[in-house]
């Protein structure tokens, strides 16, 4: 609770006494409400508080990893966070590209594409991912986005906060208006410019700065 709260950040291993309820919670029923609510809000936020333009540049923004597409098949295999994060293990699984989607977030972004609104996604995987990550967003149901980045060598090693901020700044530079964005992670929705609004999914098995 304090993680989601974002009392308790920058943590590299999820303590031992919390190993066991996260591993229950993000198998079960509760997070799926939990993340289905958070969807629901988005098209709340949309339908009453959005005057979309309709002219190309009502944008909004989504996460990849734990927003779009589910890492908890490789987590569960690692205690939900217990040990401290592999990033070659990680990559060397998401290069199968097996990741399912996220249903309620699969069902918002259909419903956003409806709407004529530009969806962008900004991943912090980096970018020799890219061709597994777009094969893996196509076959769950994923497609028709407009732009989506990946971290290059000129930003690897910049926090991930400030990296997606920078393209944020471009995009509106560019004349997007960023209505909303979805993510699992604070440093991916906080950070100037802001966005009208931002919503957050839950994830307890890891902190990502």
């Amino acid at each position: 609770m304090n993680v989601e709260l974002h009392n308790i950040r920058e943590f590299e291993v999820v303590p031992e006494e919390c190993i066991e309820y996260i591993g229950k919670y993000m198998k079960s029923t509760q997070y799926k409400v939990d993340s289905e609510r958070a969807t629901e809000e988005c098209l709340v936020y949309l339908s009453t508080s959005c005057n979309l333009k309709n002219d190309g540049k009502d944008a909004w923004i989504f996460d990849i990893d734990d927003t779009l597409l589910s890492t908890v098949p490789y987590y569960k295999n690692n205690q939900y966070g217990g040990n401290k994060l592999n990033v070659t293990s990680l990559e060397e699984w998401m290069r199968k590209g097996k990741a399912p989607a996220l249903d309620h977030s699969l069902k918002l972004f259909n419903e956003l594409k409806s709407r004529g609104i530009q969806i962008i996604l900004i991943t912090a995987r980096r970018e020799h991912l890219r061709s597994a990550t777009v094969d893996n967003l196509v076959n769950v149901g994923y497609y028709g986005w407009t732009k989506i980045f990946f971290r290059d060598i000129a930003n690897e090693f910049v926090s991930v906060r400030k990296y997606k901020s920078d393209v944020r700044k471009k995009l509106v530079n560019g004349g997007y208006r960023i209505w909303g964005i979805l993510g699992d992670q604070y440093s991916s929705i906080e950070g100037i410019p802001s966005p009208r609004m931002t919503f957050k999914l839950p994830n307890p098995m890891y902190y990502v700065a």
